[in-house]
């Protein structure tokens, strides 16, 4: 693990002094990807395709690390939409409610929240 932090390290200095270096780029988006980060892989992917797009490495990851990337964005969501209805139970817990009691429905005329309250 270390051993890809010290590769994101080198290549983001190596990038510092020439921006258009293609070989750092890629180590760069592929210490990333090792890392669980496919986010940031895949803006260094799109950098090097749009250098060069005769780099097939580059192209051919760019599909994998967007269902990768998306797939982090939601399960980042669904950890932060528990975190926050952790939060609100342990708030209207004090006065004996709890975020289960209330059901929001999404008007689809309009895209406003209609919230409920249901015991």
């Amino acid at each position: 693990m270390e051993e890809f932090d010290a590769v994101i390290e080198d290549c983001t200095s190596a990038l510092g002094v020439q921006p258009e270096y293609i070989k750092a780029l890629l180590r760069r988006a592929q210490a990333h990807e090792a890392l669980g980060r496919p986010t940031e892989a895949l803006e260094d992917m799109r950098k090097i395709v749009e250098l060069d797009p005769s780099v097939k490495a580059a192209a051919n990851s760019i599909p994998r690390l967007e269902a990768a990337s998306a797939a982090k964005l939601e399960e980042q969501k669904e950890e932060m939409l528990g975190k926050l209805k952790e939060l609100g139970n342990s708030v209207l817990g004090k006065f004996g409610l709890s975020l289960d009691n209330f059901k929001a429905e999404k008007d689809p005329t309009t895209g406003s929240y209609n919230i409920s309250f249901g015991q």
